[in-house]
């Protein structure tokens, strides 16, 4: 699969620098944040500024080229498998089940660009084509219900994504919601319990909130 980055072959020397940056790039990421400086990307890759600059214009296309190298590694070859089992459901949900894990692992990066649908609307091509093949292997095989398009998986992949907002980075609680979306689209509903429950965590009071909500203990502290 590919995302929209567009490249020119590059020399052994240049290839290097692009792999430390992307490998710097995922790295920082994980450990600072959405909002870590490409300055810092630099620094941990070993590169100068302008060298960072020379082939990502901005952080956008270089978390792209991130998720990118990423998608290969952890979804390139779960596909091969989908698209060479007879189950085409099976394979379609393990495809799922992949892209679900590498937005989880990697939920800073999708955080780095306009939205968690960065993980789909940069992807092109093969993704899409092979999802689209092992959906029309699955309606003929009588496993997936016919009335569903590649439009509805689209933006049911953009919607599950979105569950990464709701859970902590690395977590697994997005596989109740796929558990939910495998009921919805299969002809029919599978005979197995639901994955558990994991709540969402408790969200960080904005700035003063927390004192207002201490204050009375402390005024009747001091009262006493």
């Amino acid at each position: 699969m590919s995302v929209a980055v567009a490249r020119k072959p590059l020399r052994a020397d240049a290839a290097r620098n692009v792999d430390k940056i992307i490998t710097a790039a995922r790295q920082c990421f994980r450990d600072f944040g959405p909002e870590v400086p490409l300055q810092t990307i630099a620094i941990t890759a070993g590169v100068g500024p302008a060298t960072l600059f020379r082939n990502f214009a901005d952080k956008e296309e270089l978390v792209l080229a991130t998720l990118n190298r990423q998608l290969r590694l952890t979804v390139d070859p779960v596909m091969d498998g989908a698209l060479a089992d007879i189950d085409a459901a099976a394979g379609l949900f393990r495809v799922m089940e992949a892209i679900m894990a590498a937005a989880s692992t990697d939920a800073n990066l999708l955080g780095a660009v306009a939205g968690r649908r960065g993980l789909l609307t940069g992807i092109t091509g093969s993704l899409v084509e092979s999802i689209s093949v092992l959906l029309v292997r699955g309606q003929g095989q009588g496993s997936l219900r016919a009335d569903i398009a590649m439009t509805d998986m689209f933006r049911l992949l953009a919607m599950l994504i979105s569950v990464v907002d709701t859970m902590e980075p690395g977590s697994d609680a997005w596989r109740r919601p796929l558990a939910l979306v495998e009921d919805a689209i299969r002809a029919q509903r599978p005979a197995r319990p639901l994955p558990p429950q994991v709540p969402v965590p408790a969200a960080v009071p904005p700035a003063g909130v927390a004192e207002a909500a201490a204050s009375p203990a402390a005024d009747a502290s001091q009262a006493g």
